[in-house]
C-alpha cells in the first residue's frame, strides 16, 4: 500500500471544521444519566489460569441500560495496595479474548482491564457479551457500523460507548485498584473508544490512541475503501436519500468532538500507509485534541502501526503520566 493521503506537512496543520450536533453535550450528560440509573454492580471472581505471577479475575458489571457487560482484570500476583490501572478497548471484531491472552500491562506492575465488546467477538479474538438491547429499528449490512443508525439514540455505539464509560466505573469499584490513576487505551477501535471515555470522562490520568478508528467519519467513507468505513459507504449506496440523516446520527460519535473535550495526556499513533483509518482522520482527532498530547508516526506502515515497536512507547507514556 503506498501513501493513500495529504503528506506529513498536510497531516501536521490539518484541523478541519468539527461536525458538532447543538445538542452533543446534552445527548451524551442525558445518555450517561440514564445509565447510572442502574447500578453498576460490578464483581470480580478470581480465575485459575494456571499462571502464577498473573491473578486474574472474571469481571461482570452493567453496561448501558443495566446490560451485563464482562471483561478481564490481570494483575501481579503480589502486587501490593492500589494499583494503577490500564482500562483497554478491543479492535473491530474481536472481543476480550481468554484469561491468558493479555499479560503485558500485568507483567509491568499494574492493573489491566479488558473489557469485552458487545455483540463482537466473532471476528478475531473471542467475546461473550450480546449486544441486548439493541433497539435500532431498520435495515443494516454485515457489521457494526450501520446498526441502528437511523438515529443518535439507537446507534449501536451509543451502547458500546456507555459500556466504556461505566467499564471506568467499575473497575474503580476494586479495593487494588487506584481510581484516581486510570488510563484508558486501545488500538483501531479501541483506540476510538478510548477517545471517547476521554472526552466523556474528565478525570483520567492518560489515554492511549493507537491508529484510532471512529474518527471523521464521512472523510474516511469518502477517501477509503477499506472496512469497517466501507460498510456505511455500502450502506449510502443503497440507501441514497438517507446520507445526511446517516451523518447526523454519526456526528454525536465522531471522535474528533470527543477529542475536543478531553484533558488527559494522550499518546497517539497514526501510520501514514493506513487505509483502515485513514492518516487525515487521526490527524484531526489529534489536532483537535484539548489536552497535552503526542503522537508517534510510522510512515510505511498501514494499520498494523507500530507493532510491537509500539508497546515500549506505550510503556514509557504510561510510566510518565502515572509516575511509576
Amino acid at each position: 500500500m503506498a501513501l493513500i493521503d495529504l503528506s506529513l506537512d498536510e497531516l501536521r496543520e490539518y484541523r478541519p471544521q468539527r461536525p458538532e450536533p447543538e445538542d452533543f453535550d446534552q445527548f451524551w450528560t442525558e445518555t450517561l444519566a440514564a445509565a447510572n440509573t442502574h447500578p453498576i454492580a460490578a464483581s470480580f471472581e478470581p480465575v485459575d489460569t494456571g499462571l502464577r505471577l498473573v491473578h486474574v479475575e472474571d469481571v461482570n458489571f452493567a453496561g448501558y441500560g443495566g446490560q451485563p457487560v464482562k471483561g478481564w482484570l490481570v494483575r501481579p500476583a503480589q502486587a501490593e495496595g492500589p494499583l494503577p490501572c490500564i482500562v483497554e478497548f478491543c479492535g473491530y471484531g474481536g472481543g476480550r479474548g481468554l484469561a491468558h491472552e493479555q499479560l503485558f500491562w500485568a507483567n509491568a506492575g499494574y492493573a489491566h482491564f479488558l473489557m469485552d465488546t458487545r455483540g463482537q467477538g466473532g471476528g478475531w479474538r473471542v467475546g461473550e457479551t450480546p449486544d441486548d438491547g439493541a433497539d435500532g429499528a431498520g435495515p443494516s449490512i454485515n457489521g457494526y457500523m450501520t446498526r441502528g443508525i437511523q438515529s443518535p439514540e439507537t446507534y449501536y455505539y451509543r451502547r458500546l460507548f456507555t459500556d466504556a464509560v461505566r467499564a471506568v466505573q467499575a473497575v474503580r469499584e476494586h479495593p487494588l485498584v487506584d481510581a484516581e490513576r486510570i488510563v484508558t487505551a486501545g488500538g483501531s477501535q479501541g483506540g476510538g473508544i478510548s477517545l471517547a471515555v476521554a472526552g466523556l470522562v474528565p478525570d483520567l490520568a492518560g489515554v492511549i490512541a493507537d491508529v484510532p478508528f471512529l474518527q471523521l467519519f464521512r472523510r474516511a467513507t469518502e477517501i477509503t475503501d477499506g472496512y469497517p468505513y466501507k460498510e456505511i459507504a455500502a450502506f449510502l449506496a443503497t440507501q441514497r436519500d438517507r446520507v445526511e440523516q446517516v451523518f447526523a446520527t454519526l456526528a454525536y460519535f465522531d471522535g474528533v468532538n470527543f477529542a475536543a473535550r478531553a484533558n488527559a495526556p494522550a499518546l497517539y499513533t497514526v501510520a501514514l500507509m493506513d487505509d483502515i483509518c485513514p492518516p487525515s482522520t487521526v490527524f484531526a482527532s489529534y489536532n483537535h485534541y484539548a489536552g497535552p498530547k503526542q503522537i508517534t508516526v510510522y510512515p510505511y506502515n498501514g494499520h498494523e502501526g507500530g507493532g510491537a515497536f509500539n508497546a515500549p512507547k506505550q510503556l514509557e507514556f504510561v510510566r510518565k503520566v502515572l509516575g511509576v
